[in-house]
């Protein structure tokens, strides 16, 4: 038999050795992490949830969830032995990590640089106001005669109740083409 038909299978049978030790490593150090755990360690489960070390058993662990509040974990089900800073961050809910960092706005308008420009014109008013007795007539007459012939809205409302209720009536009497 030639070399060349036997290297494929070579190379994945060292492929397939160097993954499973790799993969013993880490289940070992899990191991060790779990057998290291004290009472009074903060850790994470694999569940997410993080929780105080109060006893540790044989195969179990006794965590407090919360002030006055315990449960029984598997070993298995802890996922990292916390540091006592990285816990304490975790539980105030501070962030050293960019505690120094300056911190990015929502918008871009301190990206640009135009911050005096910016700082006039704070806020955009979208509502609906009365134009300036100073401002031009609307070049287009038909839309401001159109403007002026609105009717109120109870008007409108009305008009469309009416309109609904005679539509029903048609149907009642059968006055309708079929």
């Amino acid at each position: 038999m030639n070399i060349v038909t036997l290297l494929p299978f070579i190379v994945l049978i060292g492929a397939m050795f160097l993954m499973t030790r790799s993969a013993k490593k880490k289940q070992q150090a899990a191991a060790q992490m779990r057998n290291e755990m004290q009472a009074g360690t903060g850790i994470r489960t694999i569940g997410g949830m993080y929780a105080t070390v109060k006893e540790v058993h044989e195969d179990t662990v006794l965590l407090e969830v919360a002030p006055g509040v315990h449960a029984i974990y598997a070993k298995n089900a802890i996922g990292a032995v916390l540091a006592d800073e990285e816990y304490n961050r975790i539980l105030d809910g501070a962030d050293p990590i960019h505690g120094g960092e300056p911190v990015v706005p929502d918008d871009a308008s301190s990206l640009t640089g135009d911050t005096a420009e910016a700082e006039k014109d704070d806020k955009i008013d979208l509502g609906k106001t009365a134009a300036p007795a100073d401002a031009e007539p609307a070049a287009d007459k038909p839309a401001a005669d159109e403007a002026k012939d609105a009717k109120p809205a109870d008007e409108v409302k009305d008009t469309v109740k009416a309109d609904a209720d005679a539509a029903k009536d048609d149907k009642k009497s059968g006055d309708d083409a079929k």
